[in-house]
């Protein structure tokens, strides 16, 4: 018999209800795993030291898409943990997440391949023009913003049936908190891609630095208004005698 719901609970004050894998859980793992293997350097033993060379200078690049996939799968794991939800709502902007994360690992991968070669000096003939970088930075971006507003759109329709999921006060705090973080990660994307296209075609580039802004974002509103949330959690656990 699984233990009663107030016996799971996050860190943060979220209670979990989404303990047993779901048919979407099964689903979205398959799709996860599966973009995952499309990262793949080589699905082939290189059978020369060139062709080994070859395959390792694609470590970084793969290292790299790795941890981005890994992110959002875990972003989209601890939605699923904490709020359980199978109504059709969820389906669809799961599905269209899942959709998202397919279509861009190829860009993906290209995009952090060509990095890594111009910043290691490797030879590359990946990119034939200014205005093809422009576009590169302006279609990661477009991603990267696509990936996030989906999670925060999966948090505001959790939201929404927070009457049915028993939600109290607050983790209907929370919900909100963790769809405004998302949808300001993904703002950036956003920004990025707006500046890309701006900026001349030799300088589209450094939009890239854009996403290193986000971890300022999280110093200023994200710890700041989890802080509150939990100061605002201890003073409806512990009341004071006055």
């Amino acid at each position: 018999m699984s233990l009663p719901l107030q016996q799971h609970i996050e860190k943060d004050g979220f209670r979990l209800r989404g303990l047993e894998m779901s048919r979407i859980d099964g689903f979205s793992d398959v799709v996860f795993g599966f973009a995952l293997t499309l990262l793949v350097v080589s699905l082939e033993v290189p059978k020369t030291f060139a062709a080994l060379h070859e395959t390792m200078r694609g470590f970084l690049p793969f290292a790299i898409c790795f941890y981005f996939l890994i992110a959002v799968w875990y972003s989209h794991y601890k939605f699923f943990r904490r709020f359980g939800t199978h109504d059709l709502g969820t389906i669809a902007i799961n599905a269209t997440l899942l959709f998202v994360v397919l279509f861009y690992v190829y860009p993906l991968k290209f995009l952090f391949t060509f990095i890594v070669d111009v910043f290691t000096g490797a030879p590359s003939t990946h990119i034939d023009s200014y205005w093809q970088i422009k576009e590169l930075m302006a279609l990661y971006g477009v991603g990267f913003a696509a990936i996030y507003f989906l999670i925060a759109a999966l948090y505001w329709n959790g939201l929404r049936q927070r009457l049915q999921l028993g939600l109290n006060r607050h983790e209907e705090a929370l919900a909100r908190f963790y769809a405004i973080d998302s949808a300001g990660v993904a703002s950036f994307g956003i920004v990025s891609c707006l500046v890309a296209l701006a900026l001349p075609g030799r300088f589209a580039g450094l939009a890239g630095w854009i996403y290193a802004l986000t971890g300022v974002f999280k110093q200023l509103y994200s710890r700041g208004a989890m802080k509150r949330l939990q100061q605002r959690r201890a003073a409806l656990e512990h009341p004071s005698g006055n």
